[in-house]
């Protein structure tokens, strides 16, 4: 049987609430299989998250993971393409920790790129009529560390890649910032989900970007 680990983020920096977690959560109630799928919500640390993807890899050894983290400011779902090695935190991580210009892991390739089919599910969520876009830069942060540690840790044969989701409208810090309605980010993350398990070769159309 197929397996999939689905993860996403506790609250970080001054927010209450994390949407990547609240719709793993939903995501992990609605699911009806016939795959498993496995949950989880990360520490915003760059230690603790990476010691519990390995844990969660080691546990499940699952044939896809999709890791979920919240990109505050943008305005749709942005499906990464490409993971850095580099850590450069901007912010302390929820330990207090903000390392700068280190590798996410000594020793590996300066990048990875996602091995899910990254401009299939941005095409499905948004032919679902939520925004939805290819993004080549996952930041930094944990978020970054996270994605580039799944993807060095997986073993040979599974899939991984990332999911940023904007804030949710239910608990976006104003009614200025961009936002998406929680069930539009928990129906985006079924889409990822289900679209990585059914298609294993990506789209050919272009996703790319000028700048």
């Amino acid at each position: 049987m197929t397996t999939v680990l689905l993860t996403g983020f506790e609250p970080f920096g001054d927010d209450d609430v994390n949407p990547s977690g609240e719709a793993v959560r939903t995501v992990a109630e609605r699911w009806a299989g016939p795959e498993s799928l496995v949950t989880a919500v990360l520490p915003v640390t760059f230690a603790g998250s990476a010691e519990r993807l390995r844990e969660l890899l080691s546990e499940h050894r699952p044939d896809i993971v999709v890791a979920t983290g919240l990109a505050g400011g943008r305005a749709a779902i942005g499906v990464e393409r490409i993971a850095v090695n580099l850590v450069d935190a901007r912010i302390p991580d929820n330990d207090g920790a903000q390392p700068v210009d280190v590798p996410s892991v000594p020793g590996a390739p300066a990048a990875h790129f996602a091995t899910l089919p990254v401009k299939e599910i941005a095409r499905r969520i948004a032919d679902a009529g939520i925004p939805a876009e290819v993004s080549y830069s996952a930041g930094t942060f944990v978020c970054n560390h996270a994605f580039f540690t799944a993807l060095e840790a997986a073993a040979s044969g599974t899939r991984a890649g990332f999911v940023h989701v904007p804030w949710s409208a239910e608990h976006a810090p104003s009614h200025e910032v961009a936002a998406l309605p929680l069930a539009d980010i928990v129906r985006s993350l079924e889409i990822a989900v289900r679209t990585s398990i059914d298609v294993t070769v990506d789209s050919s159309t272009s996703a790319g970007a000028l700048h």
